[in-house]
């Protein structure tokens, strides 16, 4: 006999897991089914974020950026330790400490809300019904008025350096590392390339990032981003722009991997070669293409506004729908999705997903850069304040990166605001209020921020815009 809900998720993470708890808050009987498996073969709800990405990331880049500054940075608060050493062991068991802390409280919050979690895969049979086949390949069918795909994405596997889980390994297997390569290769200058780059150049590894396209970062203003490369550089990572990698081979001595650039093939030998060159939609199994569910040439599941497919009853949120694949954004369209189907009126601003690379110094931003602004036929003007002064910042010894801010000429209204400094993934927040709340220079400007703190240096940016700032030298406010 099946069993019947009102809502079924299919899939555990971001997306999945938000969106079946808001529906269970809001009176639907929901079940959430999951397939992810550790590396242990133990089931976990989080998905790639809390399981293999954003969490276990996190944890081993704040490890290895205290070992830096452990090593360089300690002696100049007059702290002495001596030789500075680490346990990668221990490192990694703290990692996977954190993420379990995590996913396990997932459950927590299932049983909390009345949400009935169910490890294994989800496939779709239609007619509102699912079949659930668990780890052990014992099945069932259930029943759903409501079926949402939130089956998040996969690493792209490149036919020219294909995954081997050995030598060629993708982000998961970067994060799992038992010792520090001598010589490291990231295909991929983005934000995982960067980002996985930076924990074992802290560590200790030579690495060497190639990146096909000819600028760093095109999604930042490119003031932010020429920063950025430069103050990575410095730290060691070598980053290789315009380098169009042709193949990667195994052997004794490593991966042999070829590229070219400039006009000229080269080669490199790694120890180890991480390829970060981006995610694409999963749907692996799920059965959507075989019930119908409309799918773009790139393998994202088409929806409209409310989430809904083209086959009624079949919704899609998160990582599966399309770019940005970020957490949050998949977080609020899975509770946005839950509410709706409520007949709650709810609606996202894509216009104010920041975004964050989690290296040392951070890269946040939110809106458009000042090129982007410049292309939708926006006559901007700009401030740019630098963390160099901020009195914070140097107290913290981090003072180093810049803050910029792109704004109408016509309106005064924010259009974006990209930074790289100290604790930007943080600093962030109040520029996407800025921008949902549609605030004016004017806005920001006429708003108190403490000090010393590194939110004055947004407030600066915002002053030099139209040349009002105390704490920093004013030009000609620029117009383009």
């Amino acid at each position: 006999m099946s069993e019947t809900y009102d809502v079924i998720v299919i899939g555990g993470g971001p997306a999945g897991y938000p969106a079946a708890i808001r529906a269970a808050q809001l009176g639907f009987k929901t079940v959430c089914i999951d397939a992810w498996l550790n590396m242990d073969n133990t089931p976990a709800f989080g998905g790639t974020c809390l399981n293999a990405g954003c969490i276990p990331s996190k944890a081993l880049l704040e490890s290895s950026e205290l070992v830096h500054r452990a090593q360089h940075e300690f002696d100049k608060h007059g702290i002495s330790t001596g030789p500075v050493s680490f346990d990668l062991a221990k490192m990694q068991a703290r990692k996977t400490k954190v993420s379990r802390d995590l996913t396990g409280g997932i459950k927590a919050l299932f049983q909390a809300n009345k949400v009935t979690g169910l490890f294994g895969y989800g496939r779709l049979l239609g007619d509102g019904k699912v079949e659930y086949k668990d780890h052990d390949g014992k099945t069932s069918e259930l029943v759903g008025k409501h079926i949402v795909i939130a089956t998040g994405s996969a690493p792209v596997n490149l036919k020219i350096a294909p995954f081997d889980g050995d030598k060629i390994i993708d982000s998961w297997g970067a994060l799992d590392m038992t010792e520090v390569p001598k010589r490291l290769g990231v295909i991929g200058a983005g934000v995982i390339g960067t980002e996985l780059g930076s924990v074992w150049n802290r560590l200790g590894a030579k690495t060497v990032v190639i990146e096909a396209m000819p600028t760093f970062l095109p999604m930042v203003d490119q003031a932010i981003a020429k920063e950025t490369l430069k103050h990575l550089t410095k730290q060691g990572l070598d980053i290789r722009l315009g380098a169009k990698v042709l193949g990667a081979k195994t052997g004794a001595d490593g991966v042999t991997v070829e590229y070219e650039q400039n006009g000229e093939t080269k080669s490199e030998v790694f120890d180890k070669l991480i390829v970060a060159v981006g995610r694409r939609p999963y749907t692996d199994g799920v059965g959507a293409k075989e019930l119908g569910v409309a799918i773009d040439e790139r393998g994202f599941v088409k929806v409209d506004a409310h989430y809904k497919t083209n086959v009624p009853g079949i919704y899609a949120v998160g990582d599966v729908i399309g770019n940005p694949m970020l957490a949050h954004k998949a977080i609020e369209e899975g509770v946005a999705l839950a509410e709706q189907l409520a007949g709650h009126h709810t609606q996202l601003n894509y216009n104010a997903i920041p975004s964050v690379i989690y290296t040392s110094p951070e890269v946040a931003w939110v809106g458009l850069s000042e090129e982007q602004a410049k292309a939708a036929g926006y006559e901007v003007k700009t401030g740019t304040a630098s963390f160099v002064p901020s009195g914070r910042a140097k107290a913290m010894e981090m003072n180093v990166g810049l803050c910029k801010v792109i704004a109408d000429v016509k309106t005064d209204r924010i259009l974006g605001v990209h930074m790289v400094g100290p604790h930007t993934s943080e600093m962030i927040a109040e520029s996407v209020l800025a921008l949902e709340y549609s605030a004016t220079c004017e806005d920001i400007a006429l708003t108190m921020h403490s000090h010393p703190s590194l939110s004055e240096t947004f407030h600066d940016a915002v002053l030099l815009v139209d040349g009002r700032a105390v704490h920093a030298v004013n030009k000609p406010a620029r117009k383009a």
